[in-house]
């Protein structure tokens, strides 16, 4: 057993994409260089047992996406990949052959949200002939399409669009998908082999000027999972996209370190015992999931 769940590694913060529910960066643009991310995966790999090469951003634009991908393989790191999927065709052999990555996430609500008046099909075309390769070719091999809950009133096109999946590999899998989505703790919805959907409702990004949510409350946050984001900040939480609560870069510090230095005991020991230590942390509403 590894320390972490789950570390997430931006490589780039740059996107193909505009999303409406992805928050607006100030940050610089930038990719992870080579050099930063062995160093980087070499630290990330012994203390997690799922590293997730995301956090802003579109994995598959980085231009040494394939060197990134042997380097995890060099670093014994099991990897998970969540696109748009609008590159995909272009790395799908390479993907569904690689040994590092154990499960891929493609987000389909992004395309949805990015090209409404497009027809989907085309996208789903793409997205099926990729999972149909990989269920032939790697049937261990994890493979999520992510939609929006079809309750979401966020979202004037979820309902429609999350119909237009359902039908679609309906018809693709000759299988009846039960529209009853009762999301709890439970959030897939399994259609063939390691083959789900995989659903969530939008929700706000922790900002500083947001108003106090509690002073008590948990999160996953250091506990199972850290992030680190392009420049080699880390921060406690993945949904900390602007790095408010950036614990050191890796630039200067070492990742052991920046882990357990004074702040980052502080905010972890502070969930543990159900108290919002973080400023950022009071005023995040994800927190209210976590409520019984």
């Amino acid at each position: 057993m590894k320390k972490y769940k789950r570390a997430y590694i931006e490589i780039t913060n740059i996107c193909n994409l505009n999303c409406s529910f992805c928050p607006i960066t100030e940050r610089e643009k930038s990719f992870m260089h080579m050099e930063e991310f062995e160093s980087t995966i070499a630290q990330v790999a012994p203390l997690a047992d799922q590293v997730c090469l995301h956090l802003m951003g579109e994995p598959l634009a980085h231009p040494n996406f394939k060197e990134i991908i042997e380097l995890c393989e060099k670093y014994d790191a099991q990897i998970q990949l969540t696109t748009n999927g609008i590159l995909l065709k272009r790395y799908a052999d390479f993907i569904i052959n690689s040994k590092a990555i154990r499960q891929v996430n493609i987000s389909a609500q992004s395309y949805m949200d990015n090209f409404p008046n497009k027809d989907f099909t085309v996208y789903l075309d793409d997205i099926y002939k990729f999972v149909e390769s990989a269920m032939l070719k790697r049937p261990e091999l994890y493979l999520n399409i992510r939609l929006w809950n079809i309750q979401d009133a966020n979202n004037a096109h979820c309902s429609d669009g999350n119909e237009l999946v359902f039908t679609y590999f309906e018809e693709k899998l000759s299988i009846k998908i039960n529209r009853n989505l009762e999301l709890g703790r439970i959030k897939s919805k399994k259609l063939k082999e390691r083959l789900y959907f995989h659903f969530d409702s939008r929700f706000e990004w922790p900002r500083l000027d947001k108003p106090v949510q509690s002073q008590i409350g948990r999160c996953n946050g250091l506990v199972d999972h850290f992030a680190i984001h392009a420049d080699g900040s880390v921060v406690p939480c993945c949904l900390d996209d602007q790095k408010i609560l950036n614990l050191g870069s890796l630039k200067a510090t070492s990742l052991n370190e920046i882990l357990n230095s004074e702040l980052a005991r502080t905010i972890k020991e502070g969930f543990i015992k159900n108290q919002l230590k973080a400023e950022l942390c009071q005023k995040c509403t994800y927190i209210n999931r976590f409520k019984k």
